[in-house]
């Protein structure tokens, strides 16, 4: 397996890390009766619970950019040190993203999605060449 490979299927664990967690404090914030409810009724995720459902949003949103970038890159045979420093990246870039949303790092958050973002593209610019 590709180190692109590797790091997706990491990031889909980092994934499913940031649901659960999500999913204890938004059950928290609004409780068992709401949530096994058919939530006719929206109510709005507040403070931490809040920002864990917009990390996790995020991540979902990457993820759509960084799949297929690593596809792409291991189906052409163009994996390299570059690909594989750059996929490593995104994922450390994710994993920091999540405290950074939780505690409001301003402006780091930015910066760090920033790093996550242009990673993903070099690896999709390798893949082209």
């Amino acid at each position: 397996m590709t180190p692109e490979l590797t790091v997706l299927a990491l990031a889909g664990l980092l994934q499913v890390a940031q649901y659960v967690v999500f999913s204890i404090s938004a059950n928290l914030q609004v409780g068992l009766d709401y949530s096994t409810s058919p939530r006719d009724q929206h109510r709005p995720l507040t403070g931490v619970a809040g920002r864990l459902e917009r990390a996790l949003q995020n991540h979902f949103e990457a993820l759509i950019l960084f799949t297929p970038a690593v596809v792409v890159v291991t189906l052409a045979d163009q994996s390299s040190a570059l690909s594989a420093a750059c996929a490593w990246t995104y994922l450390a870039a994710r994993v920091l993203y999540v405290p950074a949303y939780i505690f409001g790092w301003v402006p780091w958050r930015s910066l760090i999605w920033a790093v996550g973002f242009l990673a993903t593209l070099v690896i999709i610019l390798l893949a082209l060449t």
